[in-house]
């Protein structure tokens, strides 16, 4: 077996790497399911960008299950199994469902941005057809970017602990084909979607601030307005969340691009690694919270697979309060417009 793939960790961290993996892969796969079965269960209620949401579940799901089980066996053999093509492919789809996941988030914050207004116009221009639409062209951007460095432009190449595989950070030292790769990506598939996401909440948080002043001037903040900001906090703990799991990831790769990949011990370049795997999994968790209509939805299927015996019933003015998913409601509004509301018409 080639140098590289043999693990630089103690055996105790990779047993201890392949438990944490093997709890984050049993999560994801739970957790973004649930969100899945939920929305097939209310296919015909979920709004167009809702399903933005669910395109970020199955790229979780789609990371855990395609990627995991390789790292997990990898970390427990103490060596990377499967050589060169296996890393390839490992790396490949790392970085396929890492972009896909990026810019739907991106996306969401987009759309967020657009309907929290007054005007509906906005929201009647999303519809179901151009958010698959949307989708489709995530995809292709993800895999576009996946497939540049199989065709030479960048490269592809193990973790410097050897039992991970990535987009090989230190081959660019000398090399301007990686380093115009990684320049481009770092641009177009990191800042720039990032960038928009701060850029939209923060267009959202002047929006609602903006909208609450003037409903402050009555006795009551509308339902509709309530329901705006949950929806809106929970996009941006979603993005949020994403963004700080990879970004200790991207400081530890953009530092083997300027100094050698032996400067920095192998168990902390494991640790943004695995934080960053991590990102796959919490998403159910805030919609958990913040969504009684999911919370119920998760009774149930915990019902059906005799999880629990009692029956959770859902009454529907309870599930109305918030989504399922990260919201995009179409007629929900902050505006003053909402002032003239009664406190049952926030949600249809």
């Amino acid at each position: 077996m080639e140098e590289q793939y043999i693990s630089k960790l103690h055996p105790v961290v990779d047993y201890g790497a392949g438990v944490f993996l093997l709890i984050i892969a049993i999560l994801t796969i739970l957790g973004n399911s649930a969100v899945l079965a939920t929305a097939v269960k209310r296919c015909s209620l979920l709004k167009s960008p809702e399903l933005l949401t669910v395109n970020l579940a199955v790229a979780d799901i789609g990371m855990a299950l395609s990627m995991y089980p390789l790292a997990i066996a990898s970390a427990w053999n103490h060596a990377w199994l499967g050589g060169d093509a296996s890393c390839v492919y490992y790396a490949l789809m790392g970085f396929l469902f890492g972009v896909c996941s990026m810019m739907t988030l991106c996306a969401m914050a987009v759309i967020r941005f657009l309907v929290t207004d007054s005007s509906k116009s906005n929201s009647n221009r999303i519809t179901r057809s151009t958010v698959c639409v949307l989708i489709a062209s995530i995809w292709l951007y993800s895999l576009l970017w996946a497939i540049l460095p199989l065709v030479g432009w960048g490269y592809y190449g193990p973790e410097p602990f050897g039992i991970s595989c990535t987009i090989a950070w230190s081959k660019f030292h000398n090399s301007s084909n990686g380093f115009s790769f990684i320049l481009s990506m770092f641009l177009l598939c990191t800042v720039l979607p990032a960038l928009t996401i701060v850029a939209c909440y923060l267009g959202i948080a002047w929006k609602v601030h903006k909208a609450y002043q003037e409903i402050q001037n009555i006795d009551r903040i509308p339902n509709a307005a309530k329901l705006e900001k949950k929806l809106t906090l929970m996009a941006v703990l979603i993005s949020v969340g994403f963004l700080s799991s990879w970004t200790p990831y991207a400081a530890a790769s953009f530092w083997s691009i300027f100094n050698s990949s032996d400067s920095l011990q192998p168990v902390v370049t494991l640790l943004p690694c695995l934080f960053a795997k991590s990102s796959t999994a919490y998403n159910p968790f805030i919609y958990y919270v913040f969504s009684k209509t999911f919370r119920c939805e998760i009774r149930k299927l915990q019902c059906c697979c005799g999880w629990r015996l009692r029956y959770f019933s859902s009454d529907n003015s309870v599930e109305i309060a918030v989504s399922t998913t990260w919201g995009g409601r179409d007629n929900v509004r902050v505006s003053v417009a909402a002032k003239a509301e009664s406190p049952g018409a926030a949600a249809p």
